[in-house]
């Protein structure tokens, strides 16, 4: 798992929060950088991003092997003298994101749970195809979505194809459109003050 380097290399590089919709997705305004808990870490992308832009991430992963590969990825990061201050700002927990979030507050919860199959012709990117091969699917994302919810103090945020149903059937507040996702984004009562 290489965060410093490649596509996502030249995409840190030239990360902007207004040019992100990740970014507006969480609320990063001004000098608003909240607290994000990324609830489905996986290959940590979306959290190297967030803290890019100056957030403190907790990254949760269940998964042994994903968590494994994500730890050595961001120790191998930390050594990079331009990436060194942004992994100071991130956070490894390794377990269950239900259980850590109804013990926990964060201020925003995300939540990236592996996309539905697609009966397309054209593969999902080879880096995926592995991913899912080794994790399996998220059949408990709604429940994970729900004790999202319930942790929030601004709002959870869940990554979904751009075409996709919402996840768990609950419409979000509002949504921001990508390329080919969106960010389905569902404000806390604390939130909406």
């Amino acid at each position: 798992m290489d965060l410093a380097s490649g596509r996502l290399g030249y995409r840190g590089a030239h990360v902007s929060a207004r040019k992100e919709p990740l970014a507006r997705a969480v609320g990063i305004k001004g000098g608003h950088r909240p607290h994000v808990v990324d609830a489905t870490a996986g290959l940590g992308r979306d959290a190297l991003i967030l803290a890019l832009l100056g957030c403190r991430v907790t990254l949760l992963e269940r998964h042994p092997v994903i968590a494994a590969l994500l730890a050595d990825g961001l120790a191998r990061a930390a050594q990079e003298p331009a990436l060194a201050e942004t992994v100071e700002r991130m956070t490894l927990v390794k377990g269950d994101a239900r259980p850590w979030l109804q013990e926990h507050i964060g201020g925003v919860v995300t939540l990236d749970p592996m996309y539905p199959h697609r009966d397309k012709s054209a593969l999902v990117k080879k880096d995926m195809r592995a991913f899912r091969a080794v994790v399996g699917d998220d059949e408990d994302a709604a429940g994970v979505l729900g004790a999202a919810l319930a942790a929030a103090r601004e709002r959870v945020v869940v990554k979904r194809p751009a075409r996709a149903e919402p996840l768990g059937g609950q419409t979000p507040d509002f949504q921001v459109p990508g390329s080919s996702t969106r960010f389905d984004v569902y404000l806390t009562k604390t939130g909406q003050s």
